[in-house]
Protein backbone atom coordinates (compact mmCIF):
# COMPACT_ATOMS: atom_id res chain seq x y z
CA UNK A 1 0.00 0.00 0.00
CA UNK A 2 1.37 3.57 -0.75
CA UNK A 3 -0.32 6.84 0.17
CA UNK A 4 0.56 10.00 -1.47
CA UNK A 5 -1.02 13.43 -0.13
CA UNK A 6 -0.42 16.94 -2.27
CA UNK A 7 -1.82 20.58 -0.42
CA UNK A 8 -1.63 23.20 -2.64
CA UNK A 9 -2.86 27.03 -2.74
CA UNK A 10 -4.80 28.15 -5.58
CA UNK A 11 -5.37 31.60 -6.40
CA UNK A 12 -8.98 30.68 -7.32
CA UNK A 13 -12.00 31.00 -5.72
CA UNK A 14 -13.42 27.86 -4.39
CA UNK A 15 -16.09 27.18 -7.12
CA UNK A 16 -13.94 27.85 -10.14
CA UNK A 17 -11.19 24.99 -9.08
CA UNK A 18 -14.24 22.69 -7.75
CA UNK A 19 -15.62 22.84 -10.91
CA UNK A 20 -12.49 22.30 -13.26
CA UNK A 21 -11.68 19.35 -11.44
CA UNK A 22 -15.36 17.30 -11.30
CA UNK A 23 -16.58 18.69 -14.40
CA UNK A 24 -15.88 14.97 -15.98
CA UNK A 25 -17.33 15.91 -19.37
CA UNK A 26 -14.33 18.14 -20.00
CA UNK A 27 -11.01 16.43 -19.45
CA UNK A 28 -8.83 18.68 -22.22
CA UNK A 29 -7.09 20.27 -19.75
CA UNK A 30 -5.59 16.56 -18.66
CA UNK A 31 -2.03 16.34 -20.52
CA UNK A 32 -2.50 12.84 -18.97
CA UNK A 33 -5.72 11.68 -20.55
CA UNK A 34 -7.05 10.93 -23.82
CA UNK A 35 -10.80 11.02 -22.67
CA UNK A 36 -12.91 10.47 -19.98
CA UNK A 37 -16.24 7.97 -20.52
CA UNK A 38 -19.42 8.68 -17.94
CA UNK A 39 -20.58 5.41 -17.20
CA UNK A 40 -23.33 6.07 -14.84
CA UNK A 41 -23.59 10.09 -14.26
CA UNK A 42 -22.64 11.05 -10.89
CA UNK A 43 -21.39 7.65 -10.21
CA UNK A 44 -19.00 5.94 -12.27
CA UNK A 45 -16.57 6.34 -15.34
CA UNK A 46 -13.63 6.03 -16.92
CA UNK A 47 -10.54 7.87 -17.55
CA UNK A 48 -8.70 6.50 -20.55
CA UNK A 49 -4.70 7.79 -20.93
CA UNK A 50 -3.12 8.75 -24.31
CA UNK A 51 -1.74 5.23 -24.75
CA UNK A 52 -5.67 3.67 -24.18
CA UNK A 53 -4.91 2.61 -20.45
CA UNK A 54 -7.94 2.46 -18.81
CA UNK A 55 -9.21 3.09 -14.99
CA UNK A 56 -12.77 3.12 -13.64
CA UNK A 57 -13.33 5.22 -11.00
CA UNK A 58 -16.76 4.99 -8.84
CA UNK A 59 -17.56 8.11 -7.05
CA UNK A 60 -18.22 7.44 -3.38
CA UNK A 61 -18.77 10.94 -2.03
CA UNK A 62 -19.64 14.12 -3.48
CA UNK A 63 -19.76 17.17 -1.10
CA UNK A 64 -20.40 20.53 -3.35
CA UNK A 65 -17.34 22.91 -2.81
CA UNK A 66 -16.03 20.57 0.14
CA UNK A 67 -15.21 17.54 -0.44
CA UNK A 68 -14.79 14.84 -3.13
CA UNK A 69 -13.84 11.26 -3.07
CA UNK A 70 -13.74 7.95 -5.60
CA UNK A 71 -12.48 4.37 -5.15
CA UNK A 72 -10.32 3.25 -8.53
CA UNK A 73 -9.24 0.21 -10.46
CA UNK A 74 -7.21 -0.70 -12.92
CA UNK A 75 -5.08 -3.35 -13.81
CA UNK A 76 -2.44 -2.59 -11.65
CA UNK A 77 -4.05 -1.05 -8.81
CA UNK A 78 -7.02 -0.58 -6.90
CA UNK A 79 -7.22 2.59 -4.51
CA UNK A 80 -8.90 5.65 -3.01
CA UNK A 81 -8.93 9.27 -3.78
CA UNK A 82 -9.86 12.01 -1.52
CA UNK A 83 -10.07 15.85 -2.56
CA UNK A 84 -10.71 18.35 0.22
CA UNK A 85 -11.43 21.75 -0.79
CA UNK A 86 -10.98 24.78 1.61
CA UNK A 87 -11.53 28.91 1.07
CA UNK A 88 -8.78 31.30 2.14
CA UNK A 89 -10.59 34.51 1.67
CA UNK A 90 -10.23 34.61 -2.76
CA UNK A 91 -7.82 31.51 -2.52
CA UNK A 92 -8.88 27.93 -2.09
CA UNK A 93 -6.49 24.91 -0.64
CA UNK A 94 -6.62 21.62 -1.98
CA UNK A 95 -5.45 18.71 -0.53
CA UNK A 96 -5.71 15.46 -2.47
CA UNK A 97 -4.75 11.99 -0.92
CA UNK A 98 -4.13 8.96 -2.99
CA UNK A 99 -4.67 5.44 -1.24
CA UNK A 100 -2.69 2.90 -3.83
CA UNK A 101 -2.39 -0.96 -3.36
CA UNK A 102 -1.08 -2.34 -6.51
CA UNK A 103 -1.55 -5.66 -7.53
CA UNK A 104 1.84 -7.20 -9.17
CA UNK A 105 4.65 -7.32 -6.29
CA UNK A 106 7.04 -5.90 -9.07
CA UNK A 107 5.06 -2.32 -8.97
CA UNK A 108 5.67 -2.02 -5.15
CA UNK A 109 8.91 -0.08 -5.15
CA UNK A 110 7.61 2.57 -7.79
CA UNK A 111 4.28 3.12 -6.60
CA UNK A 112 5.04 5.94 -4.23
CA UNK A 113 6.89 7.57 -6.71
CA UNK A 114 4.26 7.35 -9.23
CA UNK A 115 2.40 8.92 -7.42
CA UNK A 116 3.56 11.65 -6.71
CA UNK A 117 4.63 12.14 -10.53
CA UNK A 118 1.10 12.18 -11.17
CA UNK A 119 -0.42 14.15 -8.72
CA UNK A 120 2.09 16.72 -9.95
CA UNK A 121 1.17 16.39 -13.53
CA UNK A 122 -2.08 17.04 -11.98
CA UNK A 123 -1.87 20.12 -10.14
CA UNK A 124 0.65 21.59 -13.20
CA UNK A 125 -2.43 20.57 -15.33
CA UNK A 126 -5.29 22.48 -13.10
CA UNK A 127 -2.85 25.41 -12.89
CA UNK A 128 -2.66 25.92 -16.23
CA UNK A 129 -6.52 25.38 -16.62
CA UNK A 130 -7.63 27.68 -14.01
CA UNK A 131 -5.22 30.39 -15.95
CA UNK A 132 -6.62 29.98 -19.26
CA UNK A 133 -10.29 29.81 -17.94
CA UNK A 134 -9.36 33.66 -16.54
CA UNK A 135 -8.28 34.56 -19.47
Amino acid sequence: MAIANRKEELSYSIEKVWKVVTDLKDSSWRSDLDRIEILEDGVKFVEYTKDGFATTFTITCFEPLKRYEFDMENENMKGHWTGLFSSQGEKTVVDFTEDVTVKKAIMKPFVGMYLKKQQGVFIEDLKKALEISEE
